[in-house]
């Protein structure tokens, strides 16, 4: 296939500019840019495929430059459901060493990584309004659908005007680069093309966008931090072991399109998958297949198989093959309890607030719904042996299917 084909076998094009650009990206040979405020510290999953677009396009031939937004940072574009809180400006500077050191980890150290504060901390504001306001008319940009969403609610001037700004960039870009495509998820389109019209008024030059598809569920809802339902690509943030676990839980009805798009596994290979996962579901060959290929990309494949072995051992009753260290870098987000060695268990269990009472505990007990580090408990008398934890220091408890808790000894 095609670069172009490639792209559109995986989901991976929705709207594009112009024809032109079809016979662009297969030829290589662009430079383009992508860019990401830093209102977090790191990307997240749902980020992960519009991010891997520059692998993709380095690949083919293309020139990438990566542009942290310390600028649009501080404004905020509309999410067309509402405005955002205005973020505190030293931490926009610190997301920016942040995000900055992240993707010279993921595309090298020689990547091209540009801030647009550079150019906007000195600019006179009525020159913006000179030199670029008057170039987009208010009825292009009241139309574009996130900002006519957004109107409905209430919009500021601020996000309102996010637009220009981002349009500005790719101005400043295609004049100090030679940068001739931008790309972004589909909630960026208007911006994108805003960039497009005020190149075309003021360099008189045709340049390029395409925007992505946003990554969903199968429900719709967005994969990303707003929604409370992402993990961070930063594994400082979100352990391998959780990032995989997280994606072994993916529903099989995606995992098709997951592959295509989180992945650069080839056409054949994806079905291959997909054949065999289907034919014995139970195994999850689909998620731990994907599992491999994002892990392994963001954090290397030695930390995919530490994922790996300490979520075999967690589910298989391994436990005790595991070291302390392994336990407290991959459980760091489930909740921590202090242990006292030889109390006996119900009293430790409501002393920790695993359970609410001492009939609850009791009662879990009893219908076996307590286990320590993956042995089930059932007597009643079993006391906490810091002798008998891993290392000395640690006890996995489980009350339930999937409430998991980290005892620790103090």
């Amino acid at each position: 296939m095609t670069v172009f084909e490639d792209l559109n076998y995986r989901g991976l094009l929705k709207d594009i500019s112009s024809p032109e650009l079809e016979k662009k990206l297969n030829d290589g040979g662009m430079t383009f840019y992508i860019g990401a405020d830093p209102t977090a510290e790191s990307l997240h999953i749902g980020q992960f495929p519009t991010f891997l677009m520059v692998e993709r396009l380095k690949r083919a031939g293309h020139n990438p430059i990566i542009l942290v937004g310390g600028a649009t940072g501080r404004v905020g574009d509309p999410r067309g459901t509402g405005e955002r809180e205005k973020a505190d400006i030293k931490v926009i500077e610190q997301n920016f060493l942040k995000i900055q050191s992240q993707m010279k980890k993921l595309f090298g150290n020689d990547v091209k990584i540009v801030n647009n504060f550079d150019w906007f901390q000195n600019m006179n504001y009525i020159d913006f309004l000179r030199d670029v306001g008057k170039y987009i008319n208010v009825n292009y940009m009241i139309n574009k659908d996130l900002v006519k969403r957004q109107m409905e609610v209430g919009i500021s001037y601020a996000e309102f005007s996010y637009m220009l700004i981002q349009g500005y960039d790719f101005k400043r870009l295609h004049e100090d680069y030679g940068v001739t495509l931008q790309f972004g998820g589909s909630d960026q389109w208007g911006n994108l093309t805003t960039g497009i019209e005020l190149i075309r008024k003021l360099n008189n030059k045709e340049v390029y966008a395409f925007s992505m598809p946003l990554i969903t569920d199968s429900t719709g809802k967005k994969l990303g931090k707003s929604y409370g339902n992402a993990l961070w690509l930063d594994q400082e943030k979100t352990s391998s072991y959780e990032l995989y676990q997280y994606i072994l839980n993916f529903e099989d009805i995606m995992m098709e399109e997951y592959l295509k798009k989180f992945t650069f596994l080839e056409k054949s290979q994806i079905e291959d998958i997909m054949e065999k996962h289907f034919s014995k579901p139970e195994e999850r060959l689909a998620q731990k297949s994907l599992a491999h290929e994002v892990i392994t990309f963001l954090h290397g494949e030695k930390e995919y198989l530490s994922a790996k072995k300490i979520s075999e051992a967690l589910f298989n009753e391994n436990i005790n093959t595991l070291s302390s260290e392994e336990l407290m870098n991959s459980l760091k987000e489930i909740p921590h309890v202090s242990l006292i060695d030889q109390m006996n268990i119900v009293d430790g269990l409501v002393e920790t607030k695993i359970c609410s009472s001492k009939r609850e505990a009791r009662e879990m007990i009893q219908a076996g719904a307590i286990s320590i580090n993956n042995v089930r408990i059932t007597d009643l008398l079993f006391v906490f042996d810091q002798e008998k934890a891993i290392d000395g220091k640690l006890m996995v408890i489980k009350k339930g299917k999937k409430n998991l808790y980290l005892g620790v000894f103090s």
